[in-house]
């Protein structure tokens, strides 16, 4: 097994339900599975308490007792650019320490999943030098890309995976989510897939994340992917 990014074109296209349901399919394969947030922001507050929204999901969602203290790198209070959260509290975000998180993870995990935050160029300082992208980079390993079914899609996720291509990053492959079957969205896919011949997995519009973690996966060419041993340039 290997382990892997999952970024997205732009915020909210599901990024922390695609990573829990991946949670779930592989830990029901028997793999020792953790996921991993490097920087999340937007404290959430409900019944008096404080909580973060992606790291909640992961924890409840999990078939596998969790560590909280190696899920998440950085949390800020601010739902805000992760440079800019950053910087209303007086922090910075130290790159080279989600690193070594990583790298620690992945020497006692058989799968770590990186959820990115926003997209590929979300800047993790506030003087532009550093991306998320950078970070995928230097952690030198593969990325699954989610993307909407929706107008505006072929666009974004053409994009990303040219920006991932000019750095020789791999591509496992492309999650879809959110479709509703329309005959739109259907021509949106087909066409991502005529330029970048990549496995993937479509995931319909589900009423909420309980559906989402529980939905059929495994006999995707995504999942194929991912469950197979070998690694090969896309």
């Amino acid at each position: 097994m290997q382990h892997f990014w999952i970024v997205g074109t732009d915020t909210e296209v599901g990024k922390t339900c695609i990573t829990t349901l991946l949670m779930r399919q592989l830990q029901k394969q028997g793999l020792r599975v953790t996921p991993y947030k490097p920087v999340q922001t937007g404290e959430m507050y409900q019944n008096g308490k404080s909580y973060y929204h992606d790291t909640t999901m992961y924890e409840k969602y999990s078939l596998q007792m969790l560590e909280p203290m190696n899920l998440n790198g950085f949390s800020f209070k601010e739902a805000a650019s992760p440079h800019f959260a950053a910087q209303l509290e007086g922090q910075q975000i130290n790159t080279h320490y989600l690193l070594k998180q990583m790298q620690y993870l992945q020497q006692s995990n058989d799968v770590v999943i990186c959820e990115g935050a926003g997209g590929l160029f979300v800047p993790l300082d506030t003087i532009g030098e550093t991306t998320l992208l950078d970070v995928i980079v230097q952690s030198k390993l593969p990325v699954v890309v989610v993307t909407r079914t929706t107008l505006g899609t072929i666009n974004h996720t053409l994009l990303t995976l040219e920006a991932l291509r000019t750095r020789a990053i791999e591509v496992l492959g492309i999650v879809f989510n959110g479709d509703t079957g329309s005959l739109i969205e259907q021509n949106n896919e087909e066409t991502i897939l005529q330029h970048h011949a990549l496995p993937f997995a479509t995931i319909p519009k589900l009423q909420n994340i309980s559906e989402i973690v529980e939905y059929p996966i495994t006999d995707t060419s995504l999942f194929e992917r991912l469950t197979r041993h070998e690694t090969s340039i896309n």
